[in-house]
């Protein structure tokens, strides 16, 4: 949250001028006005609104900055040439990277080794598009499986324009204007841009401010608002469903519907204080590279998650024990390096490296696979010598990407008793297969006269949808799970699409070795 108000904050002071602080308050007053009164439906609606207006916006300033370079062929040649007027004698911080029109690059001496970004920006990758709250609840919030497919397969598509309309506009950026962009002397960067320690942020604003004219310029900066309202929102409303769902209802287990909602709205301004106050912070870390920054903290803390993720659903042995003390060391293990990241920054161009070899010699993305690793050994280790868990705990974990036929169960009517049906035979999304399933000899003979008189079902190992034998059952009839089955048709126009994106991810990665 603290990255989305500090860009978006630096964004509109380097558009408009106005005071860092003010900006981010502005920015905070109107987003959370709208994520407070409107909720999820709210911030889908927005985000689906903004992702047009961002496209559009971003398509035309990079259409405008390549007109203005003279076309893709002359980028490589004038970005090595970008170099500031005033530079700090005796020293290469100025000059631009000899690799840097290569997503390969040196395991050892690359800024961005091929390795970390292979494997390490993997795991992170994993951990974010897969367990990440913002992302999950969008999915779960899907209409049906198929469009929960769907939706992660347009996403991907549009995942593909960063290169073209972020990053490549972001080196242009440096090309037309060295001495504010690649600024290396501390004083000359504090009168560019307030931070001793680099101006590569203020990159994209100040290719909006310099080359579009007056309407263009604001349609700009409201795409920037817009993407930056987007991801603020998305926090605001994820972070206080987290807590009130998983911590708070747990403390108060009867906790009515004004009271969460309340809990909710005061975790959200919580948050966003420690994210003001932690402002001051990102303008010196990293060699003012706010992506860099967001990366490296990434790298400490998401790799637990994403060992945890994978173990739970590729190894039905992993057990509640070993995620425990596996998330547990991997969160140690992370907080320990990032505490030394921040204690120890990144030295100032011609300040000599002073910082512990953990840190200077270890790469944050090469961090990230060897904590996933240790973490998947701890809860691989701590299972073992564990009890397995209980083949009601694991249920159908592994069905999802396997071929098996795995049965499902379906409830009759009043939940009472349930009926066995085949995983991939269940009708489609919208009928219910409890209000389709005719009622068996038994059932009709026996257990729907038991279910007047209150008597238990006919679910063996069934608990969780039926009434267990020999108990009465409480609350509510038993509803019938969730259909997750889809029309063929649609089904296979994900995978056709989710293949062609896997193509083109494999060329792009060849292409720009």
């Amino acid at each position: 949250m603290a990255e989305d108000l500090y860009s978006g904050a630096l964004f509109v002071q380097v558009c408009l001028g106005w005071n860092l602080y003010l900006s981010t308050v502005l920015m905070l007053v109107v987003t959370a006005l709208y994520t407070i009164a409107g909720g999820l439906a709210a911030v889908i609606y927005t985000d689906a609104l903004q992702t047009l207006i961002m496209i559009i916006g971003a398509v035309i300033l990079a259409v405008t900055a390549f007109s203005k370079i003279g076309g893709y062929q002359n980028l490589a040649e004038a970005y090595l040439k970008a170099v500031p007027a005033k530079i700090i004698p005796n020293t290469t911080c100025h000059l631009p990277r000899a690799d840097a029109m290569h997503l390969f690059r040196d395991p050892v001496s690359g800024d961005l080794p091929w390795t970390g970004m292979t494997f390490g920006l993997s795991v992170l990758a994993t951990w974010y598009w897969c367990t990440d709250q913002v992302i999950v609840q969008r999915s779960l919030s899907a209409k049906n499986l198929s469009h929960a497919k769907a939706g992660s397969i347009l996403a991907s598509y549009l995942k593909m324009l960063p290169l073209g309309v972020i990053i490549m506009p972001g080196m242009i950026s440096r090309v037309l204007y060295p001495d504010a962009v690649s600024c290396v002397d501390p004083d000359e960067c504090v009168r560019v841009c307030g931070s001793e320690v680099g101006c590569s942020n203020i990159a994209y604003p100040k290719l909006v401010v310099e080359l579009m004219p007056s309407g263009l310029r604001g349609l700009m900066i409201a795409v920037m608002m817009a993407a930056l309202m987007s991801s603020l929102t998305s926090v605001f409303n994820s972070s206080s469903t987290l807590f009130t769902m998983d911590i708070w209802k747990k403390i108060r287990r009867n906790a009515k519907e004004r009271e969460l909602l309340l809990v909710g709205r005061t975790v959200t301004v919580v948050l966003v204080a420690i994210s003001v106050v932690w402002i001051p912070i990102l303008q010196s870390s990293n060699s003012g590279q706010l992506y860099i920054y967001i990366q490296s903290v990434t790298s400490c803390l998401a790799p637990p998650i994403t060992a945890v993720f994978a173990l739970a659903v590729f190894w039905r042995r992993a057990n509640e024990q070993g995620a425990f003390w596996g998330l547990m060391l991997g969160l140690a293990l992370g907080l320990a390096r990032m505490g030394l990241e921040f204690a120890y920054p990144s030295p100032r161009c011609g300040v000599p490296d002073e910082r512990p070899s953990l840190v200077k010699d270890v790469h944050y993305l090469h961090f990230a696979i060897l904590l996933c690793a240790l973490t998947a050994g701890a809860v691989v280790g701590v299972s073992l010598l564990s009890g397995p868990p209980a083949e009601s705990q694991v249920g159908r974990a592994g069905c999802c990407w396997s071929l098996a036929r795995v049965p499902r169960w379906a409830c009759q009517p009043g939940g009472r008793s349930c009926e066995q049906v085949s995983y991939f035979h269940l009708p489609l999304h919208g009928k219910d297969p409890a209000r389709t399933l005719p009622p068996r000899s038994s059932d009709t003979e026996g257990h729907v006269a038991d279910s007047q008189e209150g008597a238990p079902g006919t679910c063996p190992g069934m608990d969780f949808f039926c009434s267990p034998q020999g108990a009465k059952p409480e609350g509510p009839p038993a509803k019938a799970p969730r259909d997750i089955t889809e029309a063929p048709f649609w089904a296979r126009i994900c995978c056709i699409n989710a293949v062609i994106l896997m193509c083109v991810n494999v060329f792009c990665y060849a292409y720009f070795a």
